[in-house]
């Protein structure tokens, strides 16, 4: 279940095998056995397997590394990111130990890992969260931006990827003046709107064309 949890696509019977380490004959009969408990696996052998969006199990055990690394993981979120982002992992966190048992919830607190001090971020005017919305949304935002070198523009721009680095935050997008892809830092960014136009294309195709641009493998 957690490596189909792991794949948005149909994966096929022998890359599951081979994963698990198991025959195709052990595999097929594993994942009859979850479908007949009620697992929402939907595929076939010689088809591929998926696990169906919204099927949820009783709360996991969760290892002690996967203990660290949710809990690293949200760390850095709430120390690293903007309010609203830090706000969701400190919620995250509650949640996870909410499904945990009882004797299991103080090895949230007590992890011996920790997130190391950083630079401080450069501010802008621009909610980042306003960024993040326009990408799930697939909506086009009208920017007010600046460059290095103090020029202004007035951009309409299609979000791709938000990447939140130690000290700025860089914005991804498909830039209808310069009709290529560009990056944006986020404190450079004067004024954005939200724009009521969606954008012509699907997000998807944009990463992927975004990633070719960038010479980025899949992931």
């Amino acid at each position: 279940m957690q490596l189909l949890r792991r794949h948005r696509f149909p994966v096929t019977g022998a890359v599951l095998s081979e994963a698990l380490g198991i025959s195709l004959r052990t595999l097929y009969r594993d994942i009859a056995a979850l479908q007949n408990q009620g697992a929402s696996i939907d595929g076939e052998a010689g088809m591929g397997y998926l696990l169906r969006p919204g099927f949820t199990l009783p709360p996991l055990n969760f290892t002690e590394e996967e203990l660290e690394a949710l809990v690293l993981g949200s760390r850095w979120v709430e120390r690293r990111t903007d309010p609203r982002l830090a706000q969701a992992a400190r919620d995250a966190q509650a949640k996870i130990a909410a499904v945990l048992p009882p004797d299991r919830r103080d090895e949230l607190e007590l992890t011996s890992l920790r997130i190391g001090p950083s630079s401080k971020v450069i501010e802008g005017n621009v909610d980042v969260a306003l960024l993040r919305q326009a990408i799930r949304q697939e909506r086009k935002v009208s920017v007010h931006y600046r460059d290095e070198k103090g020029r202004a523009t007035r951009r309409v721009l299609w979000p791709v990827v938000l990447g939140y680095f130690e000290q700025v935050r860089i914005l991804a997008a498909w830039c209808e003046l310069r009709k290529d892809f560009r990056h944006f830092r986020a404190d450079r960014m004067e004024r954005a709107e939200l724009m009521v136009d969606h954008y012509p294309r699907k997000w998807t195709e944009l990463q992927r064309d975004w990633k070719v641009k960038q010479g980025i493998g899949e992931e």
